[in-house]
């Protein structure tokens, strides 16, 4: 499969003319471009969760424990005394960081259910429902951030399986067709989770019918 450094460079190397294009044609404003770029590079990162010593769990998981981090700031800030609130901040840090990751880390497997292409659809409708809700952007923007959320996810997928194959000796690894799956049928109660936290996200994101409009020129 392809190493960390090329699946972040592929997905932001594929993200950022997409945004740019985005931007070009007037469906997305300067900030939605950086946005979804960035989204694109962090999608590109996001199946590799599932892989307890790979760089993207740790950095999926600082980012939560700082969003964690923040909210209880923002929500406590005006309750309590300013050191309870850091103190609590910081708690909600640690306690993503080390228990709740390694939780995680004992109920995934690398290549399982997160490798595959219903993890992808549940990344993509959680970020939507996180930049809505949680960053207060309008609803075209979340969910043009949960597209490239699921653009830089899927590319993911695309090139564990492209170097899943040795073009040199044309051969085909054992690996081939573990990554760019629908889901892991061999795991039918996990697949069932992220259905329902497919349909959770989808429920608590707003109305995507306002790409309907945005595309309205297209012929039917």
């Amino acid at each position: 499969m392809a190493d960390f450094k090329t699946h972040v460079t592929v997905a932001a190397a594929l993200s950022a003319p997409l945004a740019a294009s985005a931007f070009l044609m007037g469906f997305a404003t300067m900030s939605d471009t950086i946005l979804y770029a960035l989204a694109g590079t962090l999608g590109g990162m996001l199946p590799d969760i599932d892989s307890d010593d790979s760089i993207a769990i740790r950095i999926v998981f600082r980012l939560l424990g700082a969003l964690v981090a923040g909210l209880t700031v923002v929500l406590c800030v005006n309750q309590l005394p300013h050191w309870q609130v850091l103190a609590l901040a910081l708690g909600g840090y640690l306690l993503v960081r080390f228990p709740i990751q390694w939780g995680f880390e004992q109920l995934t497997i690398h290549r399982g259910t997160l490798h595959s292409l219903l993890a992808n659809l549940m990344f993509t409708v959680i970020s939507v429902a996180i930049s809505f809700h949680v960053f207060d952007l309008n609803a075209k923007t979340a969910w043009g951030v949960g597209a490239f959320i699921f653009l830089g996810a899927t590319i993911h997928l695309i090139l564990d399986e492209l170097y899943s194959i040795e073009l040199s000796g044309m051969r085909v690894k054992r690996s081939f067709g573990s990554a760019l799956k629908l889901t892991d049928w061999g795991e039918p109660w996990t697949s069932l989770l992220l259905v329902l936290c497919c349909a959770l996200g989808y429920w608590l994101s707003p109305n995507p019918d306002v790409w309907h409009t945005t595309f309205a020129w297209l012929p039917n």
